[in-house]
C-alpha cells in the first residue's frame, strides 16, 4: 500500500503509524505552506492538553519531542529526503514549546502562531545549524529551539501588557 505519495511503500503498520504522526494526521500533506499547516495542527494539540495542568503540559511537550525525534527520522528514512516538508511533526512540537511559558487564550495561541513561524522560517543563530544535526534531531531541534525563541518574546510581551 503506498501510503504517502513520494514515500516509499509502507508495508509495517509502524511504517504507517510513522507516516500519520510525521505529517501531523494529513497536515504535512497541504499543497500550499505543509509548515503552516503543521503549526495549526499544533494549536489543535494546545488546545487538546490546555486543560492539563503546567506540570503534565511540560512532561506533555517532553514525550512529544522525544518522539518526534524518532519520528521524523525514521520518516526521512522512508521518504528517502533530508527533511522532507511533509514531516510537521517538528512543528506541532515546537508550537507547544512556544506555548508553555503562557495561558492558553486566544490572543496568546495566535501571537505564538505568528511568531513562531517567523522563527522557524527565518532560524536565527544557532537554530539554522540545528538542521546539520543527524536524523530526526536535525529535523526537529530547530523547531525546538524556535519555540523557545517565540516563548521568550511571548512572554516579554505578556509581561509589558
Amino acid at each position: 500500500m503506498r501510503f504517502i505519495k513520494g514515500a516509499s511503500v509502507a508495508t509495517s503498520q509502524k511504517d504507517k503509524w510513522i507516516m500519520i504522526l510525521a505529517t501531523g494526521c494529513g497536515a504535512g500533506l497541504s499543497p500550499v505552506a505543509p509548515g503552516t499547516a503543521g503549526t495549526l495542527a499544533g494549536v489543535l494539540v494546545c488546545l487538546a492538553s490546555s486543560p492539563l495542568p503546567w506540570l503534565f503540559r511540560v512532561l506533555f511537550v517532553v514525550a512529544l519531542s522525544a518522539v518526534s525525534i524518532y519520528v521524523a527520522g525514521e520518516s526521512e528514512k522512508l521518504y528517502k529526503n533530508k527533511d522532507d516538508q511533509r514531516i510537521v511533526i517538528d512543528e506541532i512540537a515546537g508550537y507547544q514549546v512556544a506555548m508553555l511559558p503562557v495561558a492558553v487564550t486566544g490572543l496568546h495561541l495566535l501571537t505564538a502562531f505568528v511568531l513562531f513561524r517567523i522563527f522557524d522560517i527565518w532560524k536565527p543563530f544557532p537554530l539554522k545549524h540545528f538542521q546539520k544535526f543527524p536524523g530526526g534531531w536535525g529535523v526537529v531541534t530547530d523547531d525546538l529551539g524556535a519555540g523557545v525563541y517565540t516563548g521568550i518574546v511571548i512572554l516579554i510581551l505578556v509581561f509589558l501588557a
